[in-house]
């Protein structure tokens, strides 16, 4: 068999979460899993994207976007569901894809959720760090250094996160939780507070009249337009349409609960709890949220001078609470403290996954005493600080929604896959409808792909095909698997 399509079996991924130098600590409950879903979906997202995208795309139907986004990501979730409690081992979509689709399909997904997990935890650093300035009063934490800007404030954070990391995955779940809990108080006073300032007027009309709008120009267009010639409008259902493909990246991250598969207790049971409780969770808060904000204001005061300043304090101080642009900024900064964490410990899992099965060094899978891979977890600590204190990250933020919609659309035709050729396999959490619920999946999120800009995409191939080289010089000649089957034909 070329070695580009050779599986690795569901019985020998297993088996492998043995070897003592690379075994995992079995710590996580289905309520750590939820606790890291909500941890890394809620993020600085629901105080920013719901007011914009509402002022300029949906008006108040934005909670029916937030809805759509929702359901696209249900659908994902559930094929992720199944395939971690039938395969509960580290990697996510990359050990999925071993099992399904051969070890070339698996190289190009791991490559993929290592630009996916990296990108979005720099971006996200710098993003804390901004926030930090507006907690404490001051600019933002970047200093001059021999004509080099470097974003301390993001330093900081990733230094921290790396150091919580190493000392285990328990640990870092219940520095989760604590933090979790204040993020979560915080979308709860917002609700709470903001349902006392609700006008019913402003609920009308609740679809606003589309507006003709355009989507940019050249590669900034969405490859839709760059391929049909068509153009966007505001408001109208296009625009509830349209808003559901940006509110959909408030969701991203659910995902990264898989990656724990192999160090949860009970992961045929737990997993798919984890998985489907965040996400319940998050689409209540987010749609109470949305609910609530555009009651509070008319939909054209969030519009912003530039059609997307406005924030979730823009609706507060529009009623006089000025107070609460501190609680939500608190709240931001609380809620992007667990998504790097989370954000983090999905990449060093992927990295861990790949370099046990040799397509990475193997060295770097070795486990400490704690049961952590210490040196993938230094390595990554030290790429995402580089990346996230020095290099401006502008917009590199869609290539982590692009890397997470093409792994949702492997994982979910994946399940159609391993049902045909392993239907005797045990599954803890069974897909409803196959091989429709997958199919939907898939085209919900191939469609949000042709919603993001021909520029990403552009961007995204240019990776991947830095990917296939990595492959063709290290990872296929040194391939664990490879080299067991050179074994046996010998």
């Amino acid at each position: 068999m070329s070695s580009r399509w050779r599986t690795k079996s569901v019985e020998q991924s297993i088996a492998d979460t043995d070897e003592p130098s690379t075994r995992l600590r079995k710590d996580l409950t289905w309520w750590d899993l939820t606790v890291f879903g909500v941890s890394v979906v809620i993020g600085a997202g629901i105080f920013t994207i719901t007011a914009s995208t509402a002022g300029s795309l949906t008006g108040p139907a934005i909670s029916i976007s937030f809805v759509i986004a929702a359901i696209a990501c249900g659908l994902a979730a559930l094929c992720y569901a199944e395939f971690a409690s039938t395969l509960p081992v580290a990697g996510s979509a990359y050990t999925f894809s071993y099992a399904t689709f051969g070890e070339f399909i698996a190289w190009v997904i791991g490559w993929d959720l290592i630009l996916e997990f990296a990108v979005a935890a720099a971006v996200v650093a710098k993003g804390w760090s901004s926030y930090l300035g507006t907690v404490f009063g001051f600019g933002g934490g970047t200093l001059s250094i021999g004509g080099f800007e470097v974003d301390w404030g993001a330093l900081l954070i990733v230094a921290v996160v790396t150091l919580l990391l190493a000392r285990g995955t328990k640990l870092s779940a219940e520095v989760s939780l604590v933090i979790t809990v204040i993020k979560v108080s915080v979308v709860l006073l917002v609700v709470v507070v903001g349902a006392f300032y609700i006008k019913p007027q402003n609920y009308s009309p609740f679809i606003p009249p589309a507006e003709a709008g355009t989507g940019g120009s050249g590669a900034d267009q969405s490859l839709f337009s760059l391929i049909s010639g068509a153009t966007g409008s505001h408001f109208g259902w296009y625009g509830v349409l349209a808003g559901a493909s940006i509110v959909f990246f408030a969701f991203i991250g659910f995902d990264i609960v898989a990656t724990t598969a192999e160090e949860t207790k009970n992961p045929q049971r737990d997993v798919p709890r984890g998985i489907l409780g965040s996400l319940a969770i998050v689409t209540v808060l987010y749609v109470a949220v949305a609910i609530v904000l555009s009651g509070m204001v008319s939909y054209r005061e969030l519009r912003g001078s530039d059609g997307h300043s406005a924030n979730l304090a823009t609706a507060f101080a529009a009623n006089g609470v000025h107070w609460a642009a501190k609680v939500i900024s608190i709240g931001a900064l609380a809620g992007l403290t667990t998504v790097v964490i989370v954000l983090m410990l999905g990449q060093t899992r992927v990295l861990f996954a790949m370099s046990r099965d040799g397509l990475m060094p193997r060295r770097l899978a070795r486990t400490s005493p704690q049961g952590t891979p210490v040196r993938i977890t230094v390595i990554v600590g030290v790429l995402v600080a580089i990346a996230a204190s020095v290099f401006p990250m502008g917009k590199l933020e869609e290539m982590v929604n692009i890397g997470t919609l093409f792994a949702f659309v492997l994982v979910s035709a994946g399940v159609i896959v391993l049902r045909r050729t392993r239907p005797d396999l045990p599954r803890g959490f069974r897909t409803p409808l196959v091989p429709l619920l997958p199919i939907a999946a898939i085209a919900a999120c191939g469609w949000l792909m042709l919603n993001l800009t021909g520029l990403t995409w552009i961007r995204f191939l240019i990776w991947m095909a830095i990917g296939l080289v990595v492959y063709a010089l290290y990872g296929r000649r040194h391939s664990v698997l490879g080299q067991r089957e050179s074994a046996a034909a010998g």
